[in-house]
């Protein structure tokens, strides 16, 4: 495949690299700069997740495309949460692929997304970690979102219908109690474990994120 790849690319204009692992992809990514990269998903260690994870860990945000032959969802998702930017599905037409690459290439330099701050908590969504102080707190996808939605807005009142329409979705059917659910697994993680307070309950009204959560509010 990537024979065919390099000669296919090679045709249309494009000046292309070419490695066979992970380790060699990695150093090729952080010395050069290029205009796009496409990742085998199943390359050897580290894997093509891996690689990119790291590339964004190392801040460069040339926009990458993943080949893989998983069209689980979860897999889908793993590849976009270690921050790809598109996917392809094997077997793929290379011109859908072309396509694709074409449009990678067109959008604006990619900057840095902003690390979240409130007080000592810290959120950086480009490598899906969360930090209290100096401890490493680890989130589910949805508590994730939840979160980062509630850092958007450090003192705002969040509704629970504007909770489910940005962190579930619209299709969504279910009750708006699987809010107060979620809460309550965030707060067992971010806050109770550190003996702080910085997710409020706003009776009638929602949620609120407290830049200072050290003591209780009232």
């Amino acid at each position: 495949m990537t024979a065919l790849l390099l000669r296919g690319l090679r045709r249309e204009g494009y000046s292309v690299d070419a490695v066979t692992g992970g380790d060699d992809a990695l150093w090729s990514v952080l010395e050069t700069d290029y205009d796009v990269v496409v990742l085998d998903a199943m390359i050897p260690a580290p894997d093509g997740f891996e690689v990119c994870r790291r590339m964004r860990e190392r801040g460069r945000w040339t926009p990458v495309l993943i080949l893989t032959a998983r069209d689980a969802v979860a897999d889908r998702i793993g590849g976009l949460d270690a921050g790809a930017d598109d996917y392809v599905i094997k077997p793929f037409a290379f011109g859908e692929l072309l396509a694709r690459l074409r449009a990678l290439i067109r959008r604006e330099p990619l900057e840095r997304p902003v690390v979240l701050r409130v007080d000592d908590l810290m959120l950086n969504p480009s490598t899906h970690s969360v930090r209290r102080g100096d401890v490493d707190i680890r989130l589910s996808p949805k508590e994730f979102e939840l979160l980062r939605e509630l850092m958007r807005r450090p003192g705002e009142v969040l509704s629970r219908t504007y909770l489910i329409e940005h962190v579930w979705d619209f299709a969504y059917e279910g009750g708006s109690n699987i809010v107060d659910v979620y809460m309550r697994y965030l707060r067992d993680k971010i806050d109770r474990p550190f003996g702080r307070h910085t997710i409020r309950t706003v009776r009638g009204a929602g949620y609120q994120l407290l830049p200072d959560g050290r003591t209780p509010p009232e």
